[in-house]
């Protein structure tokens, strides 16, 4: 055996210095200068190998055949018919040519949503963004799944959505000037092993335990005990999943009547303040946002919640919230009376107090946010000028021409004829999928970059199989870690894979457009491009970075960053001459435009309105609440197929966490099969039990390859995928986000046969 040591590379869940021995990758070792390396670097070597990489370029036998007048078969239980690349592009191109010819470009979507990989230049979203801009134009995605609802609401509020995209005090600020950290939702350990971009050095979760060793005092307001770590500073206030905003209304109602609010903070940097607060004090309504009115709602005892009130406002307090808040139904709300709550306390703007979103979400909030753009891919502007909300996908492919309202206008959904999607599994992230399935049966031709026979892959009807990053050189950089890394080739591209630039060359060559889609310069000088831009940029914040080529001898390159950030700082300093993005150039806890928009359920003021199902209206059919997250052994989707998430599985069959006395009622022990199920669907799941979450909840990770089963007149996901239950509704028709964690569902104890479908396995391939 051959060994050799590479140089570093990188990925979302961390950079590594591969091992390579005979042409293979065996090893992904963390970098020296990784605090708290991930675990999902183990997974690295047996995904680059994986047995179910599409390795040739693949058409569906019944796309063929229905070309032909044939039988058109069924997307997702078709064979394959491996071809050549010339072969593939041929009927690429001559697809996008034939739909844009009979339907126009606005029937071609090229949403494709997905973190795809680190690397800044192969991001496949991005590029698959530039070649169809560059080839005319198509329908794309506006937001995302992660927080489209306060990506929505923020702006109305505080001007933009920094504040979710790392503009927040970093932990060294909170350590500094907190006394209280009051966290909703947490801070999962699991979730901060991942940054789109990229991450170096993970210092999420060493960030929370110091400033807990230093004597800050946390409040992890969840369902759930184990998503913040043990510590004697940190305790657990159990909440009825969904309710987070009643408590929040009722904390600020409480600070206000005990006259604790500040009043001078509210005057100079916030409009609406008077109407909001009448909406608390039931002058508005007639309801009383109190203590014991939000007890009722939330299962949190009144007492806890006047002590957490008198806590919150006798010191100084950083209110934060997962994004997993607000990915439910009324979304916006939470986010809104966060930020509400923050300026009624007075902190906004304060070294490590006021508010911030995303701590606990992803690895970099709570680090510095660099001030320069990092190199990244830019695509060219899209000539159509035509998108949908990112989560309203399935939607526009059922009713096309149908309108809908986002976000205060009126829109309707293209006709859409062809999809193309690379870097991502919408039938992972997507809601209801068995919706989906029936969706994505509708447009003519759908198209994949995949490297491995996912489930978006065997609902397609072209596959081209596509490099991961170690068969390709790129540049990895997240905007909140302070290194750039240097993501160099270290194996030959497995079977016939290509890059997706390289696939796109292919394609604009073919239909005459290759200097306008890569400006007469090779991939290596594309590269060097992206880098020198961000480098030019860098230069002006005063910050010198390494030519191109000497960056790429190096190999990687550490940035010296500051270890505090005070957003709003200069805003709270001189309101007039520092405006906020909004319509009053302060924070709005009122908004004219909002409550312009006349949605009954997004007033012009946060508000608790109840869930469409929830604990608190029981449903005897479906007693327990399922909430998604983010799982702890694989990125969403990505590395489901790979050792770590594989060994963490129960006989094959994703975990559920049950609460033991849940499971005990329903003659349920440890590692038993279940089935979850709703009106939307049945999952397939093993039962792993505890005590540490509220009674009436379970948990279902996300992530889970999505493998249908027929079951009778049902269509059962026999792997567990939480969004084979969950309802595909916007959250408001302002955000028009994802709605995953309003989730009701039934258990039981599950007998039955075995499943006969292999969640990870190659379909069924021919020759041509």
């Amino acid at each position: 055996m051959h060994r050799q040591e590479t140089p570093r590379h990188s990925s979302h869940w961390g950079a590594f210095v591969p091992e390579v021995a005979d042409g293979r990758v065996i090893r992904a070792r963390p970098v020296p200068e990784d605090p708290d390396p991930s675990a999902l670097l183990e997974s690295v070597p047996s995904a680059v190998h994986a047995a179910n990489r599409v390795l040739r370029p693949a058409v569906r036998r019944g796309w063929l055949s229905g070309r032909e007048g044939g039988d058109p078969g069924r997307r997702g239980k078709d064979g394959y018919v491996e071809v050549d690349w010339d072969t593939a592009l041929d009927l690429v191109a001559g697809e996008l040519l034939r739909v844009r010819a009979e339907h126009g470009h606005d029937a071609v979507f090229g949403g494709s949503y997905g973190w795809s990989s680190a690397g800044r230049f192969h991001h496949a979203k991005t590029q698959l963004s530039h070649f169809l801009a560059t080839t005319g134009g198509y329908v794309g995605q506006i937001s995302n799944y992660s927080f489209g609802a306060a990506d929505a609401v923020l702006p109305h509020v505080v001007g933009d959505s920094a504040a979710v995209l790392g503009g927040v005090p970093t932990w060294q600020d909170i350590r500094e000037g907190a006394d209280t950290l009051l966290m909703f939702g947490g801070a999962p350990a699991k979730n901060v092993q991942v940054e789109p971009g990229g991450v170096a050095a993970h210092r999420s979760r060493l960030g929370l335990l110091d400033a807990l060793d230093h004597g800050v005092r946390a409040v992890n307001v969840n369902p759930v005990a184990y998503d913040a770590p043990p510590h004697r500073n940190l305790s657990w206030l159990p909440i009825r999943p969904g309710t987070d905003t009643a408590l929040i209304l009722a904390l600020t109602r409480e600070v206000v009547r005990a006259g604790r609010h500040d009043r001078d903070f509210l005057d100079r940097c916030t409009v609406g303040a008077d109407r909001y607060l009448a909406y608390l004090d039931g002058s508005a309504d007639g309801v009383e946002k109190s203590a014991g009115w939000a007890s009722g709602i939330t299962g949190i005892p009144e007492r806890d919640i006047l002590a957490l009130a008198a806590t919150l406002a006798g010191g100084r307090t950083m209110v934060t919230a997962t994004w997993s808040l607000q990915r439910a139904d009324h979304g916006e709300q939470p986010y809104w009376a966060v930020i509400a709550l923050a300026a009624v306390l007075g902190g906004i703007g304060l070294r490590g107090t006021g508010f911030g979103f995303g701590y606990g979400s992803i690895a970099g909030t709570g680090n510095y946010r660099r001030r320069f753009g990092v190199p990244a891919f830019t695509a060219t502007r899209n000539p159509l000028r035509r998108s949908i909300p990112v989560a309203r996908m399935a939607d526009m492919l059922l009713h096309p021409g149908r309108e809908y309202e986002f976000n205060g206008a009126r829109y309707s959904y293209p006709d859409i004829r062809l999809v193309y999607w690379a870097g991502g599994n919408p039938f992972h992230h997507h809601q209801d999928l068995n919706r989906l399935v029936r969706a994505w049966q509708r447009p003519e031709t759908i198209i994949v970059h995949e490297p491995w026979w996912t489930p978006t892959a065997r609902h397609a009807d072209i596959v081209l199989p596509a490099t991961t990053t170690l068969e390709r050189d790129d540049i990895a950089a997240g905007s909140k870690d302070s290194f750039i890394t240097a993501m160099r080739r270290v194996v030959p591209p497995v079977g016939e894979a290509r890059n997706d630039h390289a696939i796109f060359r292919g394609l604009a060559e073919r239909l005459g457009v290759l200097d306008d889609l890569t400006g007469g310069r090779s991939e290596r000088e594309l590269l060097a491009d992206m880098y020198e831009q961000a480098r030019a940029d860098a230069a002006v914040h005063a910050v010198d970075l390494p030519g191109f080529e000497d960056f790429w001898r190096l190999g990687s390159i550490e940035i010296d960053v500051p270890d505090s950030q005070v957003p709003f700082a200069d805003f709270r300093a001189d309101p007039a001459a520092h405006p906020l993005a909004t319509p009053s150039g302060r924070i709005e806890l009122f908004s004219e435009r909002v409550a312009g928009f006349g949605y009954p359920e997004c007033p012009g003021h946060p508000v608790w309105l109840a869930p469409y199902e929830w604990l608190g209206d029981p449903d005897p059919q479906h007693p327990l609440h399922l909430l998604s997250p983010q799982p702890a052994t694989r990125l969403h989707s990505q590395l489901d197929m790979a050792a770590v998430s594989l060994g963490s599985k129960i006989r094959g069959y994703e975990p559920c966490v049950l609460h033991a006395a849940d499971a005990a009622d329903r003659g349920i022990a440890d590692g038993d099969l279940i089935r979850i199920f709703n009106v939307r669907g049945s999952v397939l799941a093993g039962a792993e039990l505890r005590d540490d979450l509220v009674r009436g909840v379970a948990l279902l990770a996300t992530g889970a390859w999505f493998t249908p089963e027929f079951r009778g007149d049902e269509i059962w996901d026999v792997h567990g995928n939480p969004n084979a239950l969950s309802r595909d509704v916007g959250s408001s028709r302002m955000g028009q986000a994802v709605t995953a964690q309003t989730v009701l569902v039934q258990i039981e104890r599950y007998d039955g046969p075995d499943r006969t479908a292999d969640p990870h396995a190659v379909p069924e391939l021919h020759a041509r």
